[in-house]
């Protein structure tokens, strides 16, 4: 055999190969198979010649003239099972390679037949989604879909009745249901227009944007935390929120809705909400620890990577409906998108990274000048203070026995140069005397005590001594009390002052940690008397960390001299506070603001004891001097401490420079292959696809992909938003899969329909408030859903030609809102911080511990609810809220026991279900009154004779909770028909 096949090859250059009669059958019997054009192993197909020549993922398969560089013959010639080709069944003959080497040899020469022709077109670019919107004039909703229905002899179902009607409207349009006397009014108003008087009073209500906000959200993936393993607070994000809200009640122009959150920083850098939209760009999970806290490079570029996909999976497909992201390893197996036009678009925000911002730069930049002028004044007339009254003792000295960078280990109490780390197993309320080394003399042993305070029950601070009035902590700590910067610190500066220079000193207090000074011994050695305790307080914590909170605590024996709580860590504050000549001890508590230790790098900037201006030797002009200074420093304190904090949100922060970005083979950082210029893909054929070069600052990239996706001839843009409130309207789009409006996606079921509301949007200037008000007014969403028509059944059992209304189920945060909402509950205070709903523990990974809303603060509808990423709110998820790690065009429906479960016996609802009984009672005065009353405010309708009965008889033996426990239970209260 091996002499044949030798025999074969050698011959192999002067053999006469004619290409359709020896090749192409040999491609089509042992090729095609696996690599053709609909199964495409490593990207390489055989089946037609414009692809054969490009090859795959291993390279070039055939290089004409050259058979050491065409992979298909060395495929087909090797013995390694793992590499021969074809894989399984009988390996091509020794003849048969021959054949195909010397065709390689001869030029492989490749005629184009009728296939070969037919395969340069790609028919995936006459995709209906792409082609242009075409304007449908002199028709309507509901002539349009008689007319498909029409083809199948159906036709419609009646009208719902007005009850039905005004509930569907209202949880529709506002996530409510609407109250009784609302109903019957609108029941009972004979005008035509009532319907439609209706219609707008919903849409012109400000509850309006709070429910479609949501929908929106959704697919934004928005959450108030980072998500992955660490999930630290986004306390900022919420603007964004409010911005969404706020848009959507104004009827902001969809495409500048779209515009202002891919680019308003760059459209509008000086109009806040402008800047804020771009939250929008933020609001996926972020990885900390890949992009901040590792010491990788690999991990760091295998975050970012993640990051970069996030946002331009976010941004096309919730605006485009393409599934772009699969294009990340390869060209997309569906669309017509390449893997070179997927990095193009990695390049448009390859300078967009997330972070806190300013909402509105000229005003902090003011806010940030009046701050340093005030800090500046206040640490000349601090110096000419020391001056006068002498430079006083320097405490951070004192910590570290005249040695930099030494602190105190709260566990021994020895004195320490190491860097320490994160101490949890440690015993608070303990005092720890201090383990001196000999060269520390005993004049200068300053400090009594360190400890770790829990704030729970009185402090011990020094023998027979506590304090209390200190906030409970987590009783976890980090490193030491250090004579200089904490481990970890990531500034020394704050009030425009460098601590860390050779003129001024650190004293590092990390929370929770506590520290007592012996005011004896130091006037023993020092012979002050009464004296001032002066310092600058405040973070030398990263700047993504500026919301988190802590406290600090200043004792004089046991009574507290100051206090700060909550105090964030891009604050800062001055003590000035005096201490008697009688006093025993000073004591110094860092806490943690009650959200863990995490970042409460607090420090104290030129901590000292200095004389008072009483106790002073110096003339009458100079203590009135001195008199003049401190009074002027206390008032310079309380102007910098008056300054408002400028407005932060969490979103887009833009680089100078973006880096250049490559494509990756098969998606791997580690492997980058050619670099691409910022752009989009060309499938949608409407605009240019290239947005300059890499040359182009960063800003403009995302201004001109927003111009690219919100052009008037983009067709998918348009459809895709007016897809999405049909679904929400209907319970299911015109197109079933609203996010994928591709190859692998549903086709539109009345697509005439679908391009005519995408032409009312452009036709109204890309108002939706037109569009739902179109939807709502025609005649198939005022249907009856239950209606019975077996014929329509049978013919579209999945009602896609719309011969009925659909009935749904409300969705969680629907549910939440209306039980609030008949219960009398409901807080209706419009935006600000979400409300949150558990207790906050900070650790490695923070600790979400979920609570029952008691108090009005959170009993505010759910969109302003603060939500977790890693630790779903139970209620919520049994009911299908989603997950906000991932974009969620539609929501998920099951059905299960737990659900029944949760619905009657949570906690939430059995409180709710107490305070719609006190409503009631407060509202009626007997017992078939209360009964009517529970109805007209839990279903929107009076009780039939057979209900009035059996809740009668229900209340008589169980009272009225077992009434409204099982009304907010009931189908009829949490589906819509």
């Amino acid at each position: 055999m091996k002499t044949t096949l030798f025999i074969l090859l050698a011959a192999a250059p002067v053999l006469a190969v004619d290409f359709d009669q020896d090749i192409r059958p040999l491609l089509q019997h042992h090729c095609v198979e696996c690599h053709g054009e609909k199964k495409l192993k490593g990207e390489l197909r055989l089946d037609a010649k414009i692809f054969a020549f490009k090859g795959g993922h291993d390279g070039l398969a055939i290089v004409a003239g050259d058979t050491t560089k065409s992979l298909l013959l060395q495929r087909i010639k090797s013995t390694d099972d793992d590499e021969r080709m074809p894989p399984k069944g009988e390996p091509l003959s020794p003849a048969q390679i021959a054949l195909v080497q010397a065709w390689i040899q001869a030029g492989a020469v490749w005629p184009e037949n009728a296939a070969d022709k037919a395969a340069t077109v790609d028919k995936r670019l006459q995709h209906w989604s792409v082609q242009p919107v075409r304007a449908v004039k002199d028709t309507s909703i509901d002539s349009l879909i008689n007319a498909k229905l029409s083809e199948k002899n159906l036709s419609m179902s009646p009208a719902a009745d007005r009850r039905t009607l005004i509930r569907r409207l209202s949880f529709d349009l506002v996530g409510l249901s609407p109250t009784p006397e609302r109903v019957e009014q609108f029941v009972k108003d004979a005008d035509p227009k009532a319907y439609e008087k209706l219609v707008d009073e919903l849409l012109h209500s400000t509850q309006y944007g709070e429910r479609w906000a949501r929908h929106w959200l959704d697919i934004a993936h928005y959450a108030d935390t980072h998500g992955f393993e660490r999930d630290q607070l986004r306390p900022n994000a919420w603007r964004y929120r409010d911005y969404v809200i706020e848009s959507l009640n104004a009827d902001k122009p969809y495409d500048q809705f779209i515009r202002e959150q891919i680019a308003g920083d760059v459209i509008a850098p000086n109009d806040p909400p402008a800047v804020i939209a771009t939250g929008f760009l933020a609001a996926g999970p972020w990885d900390f620890v890949g992009q901040v806290e590792t010491r990788s490079d690999m991990l760091r570029r295998a975050a970012r990577a993640g990051d970069l996909d996030d946002m331009v999976t976010q941004v096309i497909t919730s605006t485009m409906g393409i599934t772009v992201n699969c294009a990340r390893c390869h060209d997309h197996k569906l669309d017509p998108v390449k893997q070179e036009e997927y990095y193009k678009l990695w390049a448009v925000f390859a300078g967009a990274k997330r972070g806190d911002r300013e909402v509105d730069s000229s005003e902090a930049k003011r806010i940030s000048g009046e701050k340093a002028r005030l800090a500046q004044e206040l640490a000349a007339a601090r110096a000419q203070i020391a001056k006068l009254a002498g430079d006083g003792l320097n405490l951070a000295d004192m910590v570290g026995g005249g040695v930099k960078g030494r602190g105190i280990d709260l566990r021994t109490g020895n004195l320490t140069t190491g860097k320490l780390g994160y101490h949890r197993d440690i015993q608070t309320n303990r005092l720890q005397r201090i383990e001196w080394p000999a060269e520390v003399k005993e004049a200068e042993r300053s400090v009594s005590w360190v400890f770790v305070p829990d704030g729970r029950n009185p402090v011990p601070v020094a023998p027979k001594q506590e304090v209390k009035g200190l906030p409970a902590t987590s009783g976890h700590t980090w490193d030491a009390i250090r004579n200089g910067p904490l481990n970890a610190q990531r500034s020394t500066k704050f009030g425009g002052v460098d601590y860390a220079e050779k003129e001024h000193s650190i004293l590092g207090l990390h929370a929770n940690s506590g520290i007592t000074f012996d005011l004896a011994k130091i006037r023993q050695s020092s012979g002050l008397g009464m004296i001032h305790f002066t310092a600058a307080l405040g973070f030398g914590a990263d700047a993504s960390a500026a919301a988190s909170r802590a406290d600090f605590t200043v004792y004089v024996d046991a009574e507290r001299k100051f206090q700060k709580l909550k105090m964030r860590k891009d604050e800062f504050t001055h003590l000035d506070v005096a201490i008697p000549a009688t006093a025993k001890t000073l004591t110094l508590i860092a806490t943690d603001g009650g959200d863990g230790i995490g970042s409460d790098l607090l420090f104290l900037g030129d901590a000292r004891l200095v004389p008072d201006v009483e106790h002073s030797r110096l003339t009458d002009a100079e203590q009135e001097q001195l008199k003049q200074l401190r009074t002027q420093a206390v008032k310079l304190d309380a102007s910098l401490k008056a300054l408002p904090e400028p407005a932060k949100v969490y979103a887009i922060i833009s680089e100078a420079q973006p880096p250049a970005i490559q494509v990756q083979r098969r998606g791997n950082p580690e492997d980058p292959q050619q670099e691409v210029q910022p752009g989009a893909f060309a499938w949608a054929h409407h605009a240019s696809m290239d947005f300059g070069t890499n040359a182009m600052p960063e800003g403009q990239r995302r201004r001109m992909l927003a111009d690219w996706i919100t052009h008037p001839e983009n067709p998918l843009t348009r459809r895709v938003l007016v897809n999405r409130l049909w679904h929400h309207h209907f319970g299911q789009g015109l197109v079933t899969t609203p996010s994928d409006f591709g190859l692998g996606g549903d086709k539109p079921s009345h697509p005439e329909l679908l391009d005519w509301l995408a032409d009312e949007l452009l036709q109204s200037g890309w108002s939706m408030k037109h569009l739902h008000k179109l939807i709502v007014m025609s005649t198939a969403y005022q249907q009856q859903s239950a209606s019975h028509n077996d014929t329509a059944s049978r013919l579209d059992a999945q009602n896609r030609l719309l011969w009925r209304q659909n009935p749904r189920r409300l969705d969680a945060e629907s549910v939440h809102d209306a039980v609030l909402s008949v219960a009398g509950t409901l807080n209706p205070a419009m935006g600000g911080p979400g409300y949150r709903d558990f207790n906050f523990t900070e650790a490695y990974a923070p600790i979400y511990d979920y609570i029952t809303p008691d108090k009005p603060e959170l009993l505010r509808r759910s969109i302003y609810r603060f939500v977790v990423r890693t630790t779903p709110h139970q209620f919520m998820s049994t009911l299908d809220c989603p997950d906000p790690a991932n974009l969620t065009p539609a929501r998920a429906q099951t059905t299960t026991a737990l659900q029944a479960l949760t619905l009657s016996n949570n906690e939430f609802m059995l409180q709710q279900a107490a305070n719609l009984v006190t409503r009631i009672e407060n509202e009626t005065d007997s017992r078939a009154a209360a009964i009517r009353r529970a109805f007209l405010l839990c279903l929107q309708r009076e009780p039939k004779t057979d209900e009035q009965s059996a809740a009668t008889h229900l209340v008589a033996e169980q009272g009225l909770f077992a009434l409204c426990r099982m009304l907010i239970n009931a189908n009829e209260f949490v589906y819509l028909d």
